[in-house]
């Protein structure tokens, strides 16, 4: 069962590695988060992309998104932030509904060891 986002995590660092399709955020926990930009795309919060609102919230969160079957690749075109909470990515199918929360993230966090 998924824990419910911690709030108190903030990023130190966020930074797009284009060439390898990974973004990575480095956390004021100390932690360093390496996110494929397919698998992140596919982890997409937004209520279009959960199927409706009774799925939205922590308890419907992947355990794992390197467990999710990306549809294609996805590239990152822009990256907003939003207030002090969350980043809003354009992504290049033109989807950019999704904010994804600095709690939201975190709690997606590939595990070092991908067999995790």
């Amino acid at each position: 069962m998924t824990t419910p986002f911690n709030v108190d995590v903030r990023p130190t660092r966020i930074d797009l590695h284009k060439a390898n399709a990974i973004l990575e955020i480095a956390w004021n926990d100390g932690s360093v988060c390496r996110y494929p930009l397919a698998h992140l795309r596919e982890a997409c919060p937004c209520v279009q992309c959960r199927g409706g609102h009774e799925f939205m919230g922590s308890r419907f969160a992947p355990d794992n998104i390197l467990t999710l079957t990306p549809a294609r690749n996805y590239q990152l075109e822009r990256i907003d932030v939003v207030g002090n909470y969350a980043i809003q990515p354009l992504w290049d199918d033109g989807h950019q509904t999704g904010i994804y929360s600095w709690g939201y993230l975190r709690s997606l966090c590939p595990p070092a060891d991908p067999s995790e």
